[in-house]
């Protein structure tokens, strides 16, 4: 479990409502609301994230990406095994019928 939040979530609302109305950069927002720029960044990525998620649910998340290209990467891995162990198993069948 992660660490408690240490903006509320009001908070980052605002700060996210400041940065799509007030026409300032996420760096000078960050600066007149005292959080790191990368905090602020992060907050603007997730919530365009959750957005384009609404507009197409079908759509992955970075997460459900990871594990696709990790799973995509184990079948391929489990798929060479199971030839090897075929041509093995040929191997030894024709061995024994000698």
């Amino acid at each position: 479990m992660g660490r408690p939040a240490k903006y509320p979530p009001e908070f980052r609302r605002d700060a996210l409502e400041l940065v799509r109305t007030s026409g300032k950069s996420q760096a000078q927002v960050a600066r007149d609301l005292g959080i790191n720029v990368q905090t602020l960044s992060g907050w603007v990525t997730a919530e365009r994230d959750a957005l384009a998620r609404e507009a197409d649910p079908t759509k992955l998340s970075g997460d459900e990406l990871a594990e696709l290209k990790r799973l995509r990467k184990e079948n391929k891995q489990l798929r060479e095994d199971r030839e090897i162990l075929k041509k093995a198993a040929a191997y030894f069948a024709q061995e024994t019928m000698r």
